[in-house]
């Protein structure tokens, strides 16, 4: 296998995988069952099995794995830990948000052997060129469908492997091809011609054509043709020769192609590569300008982050906390209760999700917060604790944090305007309440009987009520004289210690637009629920932009979303708020969207927003973006041509996708619209739409567009098949692959869209 290179496959590590051994699987304190775990021949498949269960067995792949973390790395492994010693124990981490494996070996040779052996694995994966990667992809289809495993494959066999892999064909087609590719005549394929069936079977018409209208001889692209394709086609003006010669180095196959020239296999290369791609390379990569105030960006935030699950029993969990700032989250909310053993804890209060200390949620915050971004964490804590345990909490930031902490505006001055990204690199700031300002220290204990999202919530139908109806006396009539009698009420006094840890991000009540331009400090700041906010930008969108130039705003999911579903957050980055939370644990078009945007400049989780929602005397509103001083709309059209190899949705026998593409753009009101292709009956490996979609685009900075695809039904739902979301200015224009993720935001490589897209002005 060319996936298991001669120096991989004389691995001690690999081939004690290979010949397999009995793991412990732990899945809690009271269920650890051993399991048989090996690595297949193909040198990418880890399969496992009970001894018990007669053929029944599980697999999943080394690209699946993201990371092996040794020891006690998990929260199960932490909590068994008196019983595994730590050396024998590890933990396989997913993509995405599938959740771990914890394992335990017998002896520490054996750990060693799977930690190494993984984390190699997952090290050649992760380096394999295109072709690499496509040649594995065809191998592990054959070895799949190779039955009775003797390497070679009969045309009953090919015909059943067609259908595994989304293709229905004319049977004499397919018999057609299968006889030009049986070089030996043999009447059955071994590896090497069925890959060689395969590249026939995946020759594109497509990009043959394309590479006939530039092609002088049809058979090569000369340097100034494919240059002639580069200007004409991909709109790309400058220094079009440099970067023709560039693609050829990296694209062409044949050494003697590299003279000047390109094949089609290497056009076809360099059109799925991500040259070729629709996100334009250079700004995936940290180009923007960071040293702006924070209220200038909009900014990654999660929502309940240690929610794995649902709001109303979902399992509280570090590893939560781990996959949003995987993701790039910069914003984690953190909701503290006064835990029965004196140590505060994280959990939905009044609901059954379990709760996990306070202090676990600090440590993993500091361990894995800069991992994928060197910017600013902001901590939003949602305080319910006692006196007593909210000076804990303050010993907790600051002996965990340490240094990372910010405790002190940067230059010793009161801000006029918030800091940068920039300057805030490394550091972890806190949102929540703080006695006085900036300006002076009050010497005294603040009594406010709510805390931040309840406040904001107050008269705002959608919340339901959250804490018990003693601690609301603004509600209800007679509470005010009942608290001088009922201790609890003396839980929402605020901390000194924990007061002090405030500087840039301090948690205030919303009085209006009007009292914040005369009133509000750059430092202060208003949570608002999904309803007020959407409320807000319909009635005063300058006001809010204006607004969202000088301070934060954050806005969070009405309480009645017990199911952890998410609002839209492009009406919230409409009117410029910069810390739209959402359940980063409930994937769909919402984190999509989410996901989008953020991809952008090096994921590092801060977006510049654009210009005209920068000056704080701008006039733009998202409901009239036509009076924008420097207004210019866009024609956008796309081409939707083909699709490449979609998954099955069915994993039933005999079922094939009928796919039909959507385009959808999200962005200021009057850009929101969809529009799809019809779809194509019974096939997923090489559909044809040739249908172009049109759209006029009024505020393209800041809208986004979404291919999605799904298996047409015409008797209920369509089935979701993959998609891809990216911000419309990051768009490369002319033909370009797609390459689409799955529900969760994981690349499900080879599956592609093949697009040829124009933008141009809108006269």
């Amino acid at each position: 296998n060319a996936y298991l290179k001669k120096s991989i496959q004389d691995d001690p590590d690999i081939k004690r995988m290979m010949a397999g051994s009995t793991l412990r699987k732990v899945k809690s304190r009271s269920w650890k069952k051993q399991r048989h775990f090996r690595l297949l021949e193909d040198g990418l498949t880890i399969w496992y099995k009970s001894k018990w269960a007669g053929k029944g067995h599980s697999t999943f792949s080394v690209t699946e794995v993201e990371a092996v973390r040794e020891g006690h790395q998990s929260e199960i492994l932490l909590s068994t830990a008196e019983e595994f010693p730590a050396d024998l124990c590890f933990t396989l981490v997913f993509h995405g948000r599938q959740g771990n494996l914890d394992l335990v070996a017998e002896s520490l040779e054996e750990a060693q052997a799977w930690i190494q052996g993984v984390r190699k694995l997952i090290h050649k994966a992760e380096t394999m060129d295109e072709q690499e990667r496509l040649d594995q992809w065809v191998r592990d289809w054959f070895q799949k469908a190779d039955k009775n495993k003797d390497g070679k494959m009969n045309f009953k066999e090919v015909k059943k492997l067609l259908k595994m892999m989304n293709v229905e064909m004319n049977e004499e087609h397919a018999y057609h091809l299968f006889k030009m590719a049986d070089k030996s005549q043999s009447d059955s394929l071994e590896i090497e011609q069925f890959v060689h069936f395969y590249k026939i079977l995946t020759q594109r018409n497509e990009v043959w054509k394309v590479f006939q209208d530039y092609s002088g001889d049809g058979e090569k692209l000369m340097l100034e043709e494919l240059e002639n394709f580069l200007r004409t086609e991909q709109q790309e003006e400058e220094q079009s020769t440099q970067h023709a010669k560039q693609l050829i180095e990296s694209y062409e196959p044949s050494e003697t192609g590299k003279q000047g020239a390109m094949s089609l296999e290497g056009f076809q290369m360099y059109l799925c590569s991500q040259d070729g791609s629709i996100f334009k390379p250079g700004l995936l990569e940290l180009y923007q300008d960071m040293s702006q105030p924070l209220s200038h960006y909009f900014i990654s935030s999660s929502h309940n982050t240690y929610l794995l699950e649902d709001q109303l029993r979902g399992q509280s969990s570090l590893e939560a906390y781990i996959q949003a700032l995987k993701r790039g989250c910069r914003c984690v909310e953190v909701d503290c209760w006064d835990g029965s053993d004196g140590e505060p804890v994280v959990y939905h209060g009044h609901t059954l999700t379990s709760k996990i200390l306070f202090k676990d949620v600090i440590s993993t915050i500091k361990e894995y917060g800069f991992r994928a971004s060197d910017f600013p964490i902001i901590v939003s804590l949602e305080n319910h604790c006692g006196l007593e345990q909210q000076t804990l909490m303050a010993q907790h930031l600051t002996q965990i944090l340490g240094d990372l902490l910010q405790t002190s505006t940067l230059d010793g001055q009161v801000p006029q305007q918030l800091p940068s990204p920039q300057e805030l690199k490394g550091k972890i700031l806190l949102k929540a309440k703080k006695i006085g300002g900036l300006e002076k220290c009050v010497d005294e204990t603040l009594t406010d009987e709510v805390s931040d999202e309840e406040e904001m919530a107050n008269g705002d139908e959608e919340s339901p009520t959250e804490e018990p109806q003693a601690e609301k006396k603004n509600k209800v009539d007679g509470w005010v004289f009942l608290s001088f009698f009922l201790p609890s009420l003396q839980k929402s006094k605020l901390s000194r210690e924990l007061s002090d840890l405030v500087v840039y991000c301090k948690s205030v009540h919303f009085h209006g637009f009007e009292h914040a331009h005369c009133h509000a400090k750059c430092y202060e700041m208003s949570s608002f629920s999904e309803s007020k906010a959407k409320k807000l930008g319909k009635e005063a969108g300058t006001e809010f932009v204006q607004y969202n130039t000088r301070q934060l705003s954050r806005t969070y999911p009405s309480g009645l979303r017990t199911d952890s579903s998410n609002y839209n957050p492009q009406d919230m980055w409409n009117v410029g708020c910069q810390i739209v939370a959402l359940n980063f644990q409930t994937a769909g078009l919402e984190m999509d969207l989410n996901d989008g945007l953020f991809k952008q400049n090096g994921g590092c989780g801060y977006i510049l927003k654009p210009d005209f929602m920068r000056d704080g005397n701008t006039h733009f509103c998202p409901e009239k973006p036509e009076e924008r001083r420097d207004y210019k709309p866009r024609r956008l059209s796309i081409q939707v041509i083909s699709g490449q190899q979609l998954p099955k949705v069915n994993q039933k026998e005999g079922s094939i996708v009928d796919p039909l593409v959507r385009v959808e753009i999200y962005g200021v009101p009057q850009d929101q619209a969809k529009d799809e292709t019809s779809h194509i009956n019974n096939n997923g490996f090489n559909p044809v739409w040739n249908a172009t979609l049109n759209f006029v685009i009024h505020t393209p900075e800041l809208a986004l567009v979404r291919f999605v695809v799904e298996d047409y039904d015409k008797a209920s739902r369509n089935d979701f098949i993959g998609q891809f979301t990216l911000p419309f200015t990051c768009i490369q224009p002319g033909y370009r692959h797609i390459h689409l993720l799955s529900k969760d935001g994981m690349a499900i490589p080879p599956s592609s869209l093949f697009v040829n897209i124009s933008i141009s002005d809108y006269e």
